[in-house]
């Protein structure tokens, strides 16, 4: 069994993840862990397909020819499919809200690296919030800390992070980040 990753950036229209879906069905192929959105009138997404070894290239040429969309397909190594799902640690989650600025995803994101922490989702959006005078910039983070983590130096860093962007964060174990409806 093949697993690849398909990524897929196109303009969005109804009937796309659809069409997707069935040409991963034609080939024998199960899809499985995904995250798709549409921004700005944009549909991307990316997703784990395992199919049968002979299917692989069948299902990668027929994905490549879907109209109107950049697809690319990669092949995972051994083990990879299951990310860091499968490494130990804890997984934690952030949420962030402070006035809109550019370097705040980098600076939080660095906080993290810093840390050994791998991401396993990131959602962020802006909104506009007239009565505090502009945009706020929310962030909904989950990841996962490597089992040596010192949890309140990661805590500690996330806090004074927070304060020199004056920003809000909440700071938790969890299984999984939530995501907006």
């Amino acid at each position: 069994m093949a697993t690849l990753v398909i990524t897929v950036i196109g303009e969005d229209r109804p009937g796309l993840v659809s069409s997707l879906a069935d040409v991963v069905a034609e080939h024998g192929g199960s899809w499985g862990r995904s995250q798709l959105a549409q921004l700005a009138g944009k549909f991307a997404g990316i997703v784990t397909v395992d199919v049968p070894d002979a299917h692989a290239s069948a299902l990668t040429r027929a994905v490549g020819s879907l109209e109107g969309l950049d697809i690319s397909v990669q092949g995972a190594e051994d083990g990879a499919a299951a990310g860091v799902e499968g490494e130990a640690g804890e997984t934690f989650h952030l949420d962030l809200v402070g006035h809109d600025h550019p370097g705040i995803v980098q600076q939080v994101s660095g906080v993290l690296a810093r840390q050994k922490v791998s991401v396993e989702a990131l959602d962020t959006r802006v909104v506009p919030a007239p009565q505090a005078g502009g945009d706020l910039f929310e962030a909904r983070c989950a990841f996962r800390a490597p089992a040596d983590v010192d949890v309140e130096a990661l805590k500690q860093a996330l806090e004074e992070l927070a304060q020199e962007l004056q920003v809000d964060v909440t700071f938790d174990a969890a299984d999984q980040a939530a995501v907006w409806e």
